[in-house]
């Protein structure tokens, strides 16, 4: 993120020197520091901000990466850091900061607030019981806009738009079942259109919003798969970044004439991208093969500055399941290989054409590797996207089964060393495919997971509450029984393999309580399993413990599969 006004000064996340924190550059001079160093790191599910002007840099400061915190003021070229606002520790709902002042949303068991905070102190202009997110702050600093699922389903938001006095300027919903993302205003002052992405073609596709006129514009694009959308400076065009079967491509589309121009960018899998004031794009791309770099369609790798040496990998092939599609990375060696299925979590996540590390060390210990992007997943349309809704759980258990069936049958996977795995909703799904198909796996591997959904309703965060209640049909007193169905421990007892969950003990999305009550069923049963704890949250963003939980993974496979102990 650049400063607004002084565009040179930017602020960054990276954990190229060993833990993910907050960084400050400034192109004119070249001079860039570490702005945080905090022992769980910092600014990877909350990211950090920059004011208009670029003198002050906001970053969230929380416990053990709880996520429960507050927001620390910092200046761009300082180390001392002073609390931000007023307002009592929560859980971050959304940030946008202007020229003295920020709204900043808050999340507590109450619900949601949102305040007007500046130096005198702290206003509320917002609160409602359902999940709501501070979104985006218009250009002349007049109005902001928020997504809102006061209708009941924070799975599908609306869009509000309020004054800095909290009053509402005007409001979008386009009824049940369909769903609006604000983005950003128009970066051209006194301009009140505003950038939403939409589902009512059933692919996400964006719309321009003139809050003044009322007048909404869809952007028809004709293009496969879905997109998001961002602003050209002069507001007279839009940057595509389009995304289909996991790979992704950027588009110029000149509102005027409609034009869709595609820019010069390699192949890959693109995490963001932006236009700079000069028009030159930056983006993050990576593939399989090779990893995450931030680079400019000027040409050239842009952060980290430094020199960082990555290795590179095996690339993915891409598989298929009737309508499922997915990424397979296979070993050198004959087949069958031993295959692990790593899940994605989400569910309202996909897996891409995009490096990672974890997938490589299986790759190199001489197992194939299958992702596999189940009903539920995004990237693949909204009726995809929905096809869990009320039937969570067992419908993706019975996409990866497809897919396991497929790589069987092809002579990839060894059904007798095939191993199911995944982290968060994947660890859900992991813990509960090992009871619901306890024939087809022969080891399970679970990070961060939910083991028993109604202590992990309890216990976590409340917006994840209002999501959980969203797409099972309610909260586990409203509907037991589709609780029941779906939840792993009421199908421990059928649990024949060995399994292994690796736990953070201050974990808010997926409470560590959860895990624990499963396990003590799992001793109860005398079940074989390991359980690995770590001070940490929703899985840790220091690179050494990261490495240390791989190694504990391929050494769990190795005792029980046969397969490749871990390298010294």
């Amino acid at each position: 993120m650049w400063a607004r006004e002084v565009p040179e000064r930017l602020v960054y996340g990276s954990n190229h020197e060993g833990t993910f924190e907050v960084y400050a550059l400034d192109l004119r001079t070249g001079a860039e520091r570490r702005v945080t160093s905090r022992p769980e790191g910092t600014g990877y599910r909350v990211p950090s901000h920059i004011d208009p002007a670029g003198e002050t840099i906001w970053w969230w400061d929380d416990e053990g990466g709880s996520e429960f915190g507050v927001w620390r003021a910092q200046p761009f070229a300082g180390n001392t850091a002073r609390a931000a606002t007023d307002l009592e520790p929560a859980y971050s709902a959304g940030l946008v900061v202007g020229t003295g002042f920020a709204i900043v949303g808050r999340s507590t068991d109450r619900g949601v607030d949102i305040h007007l905070a500046a130096e005198g102190g702290s206003k509320q202009l917002y609160a409602h019981r359902e999940h709501a997110r501070v979104a985006s702050l218009a250009a002349d600093e007049q109005l902001f806009a928020i997504e809102h699922s006061e209708h009941g389903d924070s799975r599908n938001s609306a869009v509000r738009i309020l004054d800095r006095a909290g009053m509402t300027i005007a409001e979008l919903w386009d009824g049940p079942g369909k769903g609006l993302d604000a983005r950003k205003w128009s970066p051209v002052a006194g301009d009140t259109r505003l950038l939403v992405m939409h589902d009512r073609t059933g692919q996400a596709r964006p719309l321009v919003y003139d809050v003044r006129s009322g007048e909404q514009r869809e952007i028809a694009l004709d293009l496969p798969g879905e997109v998001d959308a961002g602003w050209y400076p002069d507001g007279r065009a839009l940057l595509i970044e389009h995304e289909h079967r996991g790979r992704t491509e950027l588009y110029r589309h000149d509102l005027a004439s409609g034009e869709l121009r595609r820019l010069p960018t390699p192949p890959g899998s693109i995490g963001s991208a932006a236009v700079r004031p000069d028009g030159d794009v930056w983006f993050s791309i990576s593939t399989s093969a090779a990893p995450l770099s931030l680079r400019t369609t000027a040409g050239g790798r842009v952060l980290p500055r430094g020199e960082v040496h990555v290795p590179g990998g095996v690339s993915y092939r891409d598989i298929e399941a009737g309508d499922l599609h997915g990424f397979l990375a296979e070993p050198a060696g004959a087949r069958p290989h031993p295959t692990i299925f790593i899940v994605h979590g989400g569910p309202e996540a996909h897996d891409t054409d995009s490096f990672s590390p974890t997938v490589q060390a299986w790759v190199d210990h001489g197992f194939a590797v299958a992702c596999a992007n189940y009903r539920g997943s995004t990237g693949y349309g909204k009726s995809w996207r929905d096809a869990i809704r009320g039937r969570p759980g067992l419908t993706e258990l019975e996409d990866i089964a497809a897919m396991h069936d497929v790589l069987v049958a092809d002579g990839v996977a060894d059904p007798r060393r095939s191993i199911l795995s995944g982290g968060s909703w994947g660890g859900y799904l992991t813990l509960l495919g090992l009871g619901v198909q306890p024939e087809r796996w022969s080891l399970g591997i679970a990070g961060v997971p939910i083991g028993d959904y109604v202590a992990a309703f309890e216990d976590e965060m409340e917006p994840l509450k209002r999501y959980d209640a969203a797409l099972f049909g309610g909260t586990p007193e409203e509907v037991p029984e589709v609780y029941r169905e779906r939840n792993p421990i009421t199908f421990v007892e059928r649990v024949r393999v060995p399994v292994q969950l690796l736990v953070g003990r201050n974990d808010p999305r997926c409470p560590a309580r959860s895990a624990d009550t499963y396990v003590d069923r799992l001793k109860e049963l005398g079940k074989t399993y390991e359980l690995y704890s770590f001070e940490a949250g929703h899985g840790s963003l220091r690179l050494e413990e990261q490495v240390r939980q791989v190694e504990a993974e391929l050494a769990f496979a190795a005792r029980h599969l046969g397969t490749t102990q871990p390298l010294a």
